[in-house]
C-alpha cells in the first residue's frame, strides 16, 4: 500500500515545465515509495521528511530563488508560510488552510499552473495600464505646457486614459488561465 498521486498531478508537472518552471516533491513517505511516484510523474524528490526537513529545504531553495509551495497536511504548514508563496491544497486540514497565502479551492493540481498563467497576464496587463496611463499624462503635460494643447483637453486625455486601462483591464475577464500556451 502506498499513497498516490493526485489524478491530475501529472498534467500539473507537465504544465509547469512548459511555462519554464521546475517541481520537486518533498515528502515524509520512504524514499523507495517517493521514487515511484516521482519517477511515474517526472519529477525530483526528496523523502523520508519531517516538518523541520521540509523547512530546512523550503529555506535553501529560497536562496535559489522563487519559490511556491503546495501542500495540504499540518507537516506542510511550516514550509508553507517559509515559501514565497504557499498554496492549501481546499481538501487539506484547516492549519495548512490557515497558514497558506492562497488555497486551490477545487483540488486539482493543475490550477496551480493556471493560477501562475493568471498572475503573469495580470502582471502584463499591470505593465500596459501603467506605460499606457504614464505616457498619455506626459504626452499631454508636454503639449499643454508649449501651448500646443489646452488644459481641458490635458483634462478629458487624463479621463480617457482612465477609461483605456478600465477597458485594457476588463480584457482579463475573456482570458482562460485552464488553457496552455
Amino acid at each position: 500500500m502506498r499513497d498516490e498521486p493526485r489524478s491530475d498531478a501529472a498534467a500539473a508537472i507537465k504544465q509547469l515545465a512548459a511555462i519554464g518552471l521546475g517541481a520537486t516533491m518533498l515528502t515524509g513517505d520512504n524514499p523507495r515509495t517517493a521514487a515511484a511516484i516521482a519517477k511515474g510523474l517526472g519529477l525530483d524528490f526528496r523523502a523520508s521528511m519531517m516538518p523541520e526537513d521540509k523547512l530546512t529545504a523550503i529555506r535553501a531553495m529560497n536562496r535559489e530563488g522563487r519559490v511556491m509551495m503546495i501542500g495540504d497536511g499540518i507537516n506542510d504548514a511550516p514550509a508553507l508560510k517559509e515559501a514565497h508563496v504557499g498554496i492549501a491544497m481546499g481538501s487539506g486540514t484547516d492549519v495548512a488552510l490557515e497558514t497558506a497565502d492562497g488555497a486551490i479551492l477545487r483540488d486539482r493540481v493543475t490550477d496551480a499552473p493556471a493560477l501562475i498563467r493568471l498572475s503573469r497576464a495580470t502582471m502584463g496587463n499591470i505593465r500596459q495600464n501603467v506605460t499606457l496611463a504614464l505616457g498619455l499624462k506626459v504626452v499631454f503635460l508636454v503639449t499643454t505646457v508649449f501651448g500646443i494643447t489646452g488644459l481641458w483637453i490635458a483634462i478629458l486625455a487624463d479621463t480617457g486614459a482612465t477609461v483605456l486601462v478600465t477597458l485594457n483591464a476588463l480584457r482579463l475577464l475573456a482570458f482562460d488561465p485552464t488553457r496552455e500556451s
